[in-house]
């Protein structure tokens, strides 16, 4: 018992350090966990690669190369038209917001004369929503030109473009070697179990995490050229947005549908073309219902949708940016560890009620419990 006690005494006091690590130096582990991200995902691929003789040296810059050389390329492509695209949805919300302004006064007038409703509070609601919709404006301009001239801002994006691949290369080529060391430190009466627990870890944090982002990634070009196609402005931005929101389970379906359609009503003054954006939307969650997730996810990772939008919001509260990015990996972890537990649990004679078994000792007659 006291050597149990000392045992999860040193889990717990080590588990401490770490958050409290993570809390200290989150404004600079960025590129580091990146980084790792980027080396988590593409070990496959040099792994593939080994398999053909290749050094692992050799193997980690080519899929490395190319790594960068895609991201290069779409950012060359894309970086443009996102500028103009977001430059000319700043330039057009507080037009499109007048519009639908002159609209609701519109519709509400209707309503007053067809239902009767007094004018006091007609003038009330159109004040409120006028109101609102203002702070709602000015509350999107302040934080979008902070996070454009934040110094802090720019020292991330600078560290992310430096440090970020130096980071993935090194732990991409060392990834093995760093495995088998942990795998070293590993309490040789545990080890077999920890080991156990780790590989399910990984397939599931691999089973959800690789197969979800691309499932963003395939949604993200759905939606953008869907968007575009029924003429939505700034549809490339909506589109990538949106396919982003998808990596969280049903938090990024529903604020899509409302981003989508409500840009929809803002822009066109027809019901019409908000209907086609609203196909667009439902085409393309059907594709991720039926297709994707199932294809490229499906139910053998164990993580509950719930479960997810948890870690994600206890993440972002607690650790900020750092705290998302951190989420998956850590839901993952402590899922695993729970599902653990719990089997241990039903194994037990706490559960079943059955007794201990007894236990002899050297030169005695009768048994201890």
């Amino acid at each position: 018992m006291i050597d149990s006690q000392r045992r999860s005494l040193f889990w717990i006091v080590l588990a401490a350090a770490g958050c409290l690590a993570l809390w200290r130096l989150s404004d600079i582990l960025l590129p580091f966990i990146m980084g790792m991200a980027i080396a988590y995902f593409l070990d496959p691929l040099v792994d593939w690669l080994e398999r053909f003789r290749c050094p692992r040296t050799l193997g980690t810059a080519i899929v490395i190369a190319v790594f960068s050389a895609m991201l290069v390329t779409i950012v060359i492509l894309l970086a443009p038209l996102f500028e103009r695209q977001i430059l000319d949805l700043l330039k057009r919300l507080p037009s499109s917001f007048s519009d639908a302004t002159a609209r609701l006064d519109a519709l509400t007038h209707r309503l007053q004369m067809e239902a009767g409703i007094p004018e006091e509070q007609v003038q009330s609601i159109q004040q409120t929503i006028s109101e609102r919709g203002a702070m709602a404006l000015g509350w999107l301009a302040s934080n979008v030109g902070s996070l454009v001239t934040s110094g802090l801002a720019v020292v991330n994006v600078l560290s992310l473009l430096i440090i970020t691949p130096v980071v993935a290369f090194y732990l991409l080529r060392d990834w093995d070697r760093m495995v088998a060391r942990v795998d070293s430190w590993l309490p040789r009466a545990s080890a077999d179990t920890i080991r156990a627990q780790m590989r399910e870890v990984d397939r599931t944090l691999s089973g959800f995490a690789r197969g979800q982002a691309l499932a963003c990634v395939i949604l993200a070009i759905v939606y953008a050229s869907g968007l575009t196609v029924v003429g939505l402005r700034s549809g490339l931005v909506v589109g990538v947005i949106i396919g982003g929101l998808t990596f969280i389970p049903y938090v990024g379906t529903i604020g899509g549908a409302i981003l989508s359609i409500g840009l929809a009503v803002l822009q066109f003054p027809d019901w019409i073309s908000v209907a086609e954006v609203a196909g667009v939307f439902a085409v393309g969650h059907l594709i991720e219902s039926n297709v994707l997730q199932p294809l490229l996810v499906g139910d053998r990772v164990g993580l509950h949708p719930v479960w997810v939008i948890f870690g994600l919001l206890a993440g972002g509260s607690l650790f900020g940016f750092i705290g998302l990015l951190l989420a998956i990996p850590v839901t993952a972890v402590i899922g695993v560890m729970a599902r653990f537990a719990l089997g241990r649990y039903l194994a037990s004679p706490l559960y079943t009620g059955a007794p201990r078994p007894a236990i002899f000792l050297p030169n005695e007659r009768d048994p201890v419990p």
